[in-house]
């Protein structure tokens, strides 16, 4: 399936590929040695024979690196300990009270 990577900021066209599973909102994925992280996903549909099927889809995505401390958790990934009460629990943000980071050395690290 055609995937097109554009920026989130501007919508423009960084690069096509051809994937046949498209990486879902909230996961980090690398194109030709430039690591992305996927914000936003959007279908594009074509009608052939009276139906409509999926032509390809549009991957907003914000180039950057994963970071050394992400982790894989129920639906994606998140940044830093998602046990930890302050955790987001987002691939965008760490915590509310360190967000910088790490874990490891935050004084207000408790359980949920």
């Amino acid at each position: 399936m055609l995937v097109e990577l554009r920026h989130i900021s501007g919508d423009r066209l960084i690069h096509r590929v051809d994937l046949e599973d498209p990486p879902q909102p909230g996961r980090w994925f690398v194109v030709e040695e430039q690591s992305f992280l996927v914000i936003q996903r959007r279908h594009r549909y074509a009608l052939r024979n009276g139906r409509y099927v999926m032509a390809s889809v549009a991957l907003l995505v914000k180039p950057q690196a994963r970071p050394a401390d992400a982790t894989p958790w129920r639906h994606g990934w998140v940044i830093g300990d998602p046990n930890c009460r302050f955790n987001a629990r987002s691939p965008l943000l760490r915590c509310a009270v360190w967000p910088e980071g790490p874990c490891d050395s935050c004084s207000h690290r408790e359980p949920r």
